[in-house]
């Protein structure tokens, strides 16, 4: 039960760069560091191992951005906004920098449960003549082998617009994707981005529907929102 002394701060930042290599545990560990620099009045737990209070959003993979990570820190004292971003932007790094914050009831859910929706961007090299979306996703975790489907996890098309990319060295266009899509999170599991992305591009190019060889440049996560 959400203790109603607290104040529970929401803070969107971004996650890119070098940084976008950090693993989920990795992040949290490195945003705890960050608000001890900060100075701010953090809330700790009870019990014989007392941690910070705080709760993060959905994971990413490894690799993957954020335009609009979230994260949740109890304060045992209240501070303006307009004065808490400042001393975490001052204790952050650029390529995890938060960009605002504000008050949200303490009982409110949690991020991960508030906002199961997350918009994805992904960069392709390599030009398509068609999209072809699988219907299933084959995920390998040791000697396990789990299908998912995506209609499950899929919400609304994917889009898919053409772009080019000028190389510096030759002077030259190389065709680019950029495919955009949502997936839902739900407590019985989610569907990676990354693999669907990998997927995507096996059953395009299994189909003929790549004019020339794909391969993964970037993917982004745009922003997370309810159903």
């Amino acid at each position: 039960m959400a203790d109603p002394r607290l104040f529970r701060l929401r803070v969107s930042f971004v996650k890119q760069g070098r940084l976008t290599l950090l693993s989920h545990l990795e992040l949290a560990r490195t945003l705890e560091r960050i608000v001890r620099r900060a100075g701010v009045p953090f809330a700790v737990t009870n019990g014989f191992s007392p941690h910070m209070r705080i709760a993060f959003g959905s994971a990413l993979p490894v690799g993957v951005g954020g335009r609009e990570e979230l994260f949740d820190l109890f304060l045992t004292n209240y501070i303006a906004p307009a004065k808490i971003l400042p001393l975490l932007q001052g204790a952050s790094p650029l390529d995890l920098m938060p960009f605002a914050c504000e008050y949200v009831e303490p009982q409110a859910p949690a991020v991960s449960v508030a906002f199961p929706l997350s918009t994805y961007e992904a960069v392709l090299e390599g030009g398509l003549t068609s999209l072809v979306i699988p219907e299933v996703v084959q995920v390998k975790r040791g000697k396990k082998e789990k299908v998912l489907m995506v209609a499950e996890y899929l919400r609304g098309d994917v889009e898919a617009r053409s772009a080019e990319d000028v190389e510096e060295t030759s002077g030259t266009a190389t065709p680019q994707t950029i495919l955009r899509f949502c997936l839902e999170a739900k407590p019985s599991g989610t569907l990676r981005p990354d693999k669907f992305v990998e997927a995507i591009m096996a059953s395009t190019i299994s189909a003929g529907g790549a004019s020339s060889e794909l391969r993964s440049m970037a993917l982004t996560r745009l922003n997370q929102r309810a159903l």
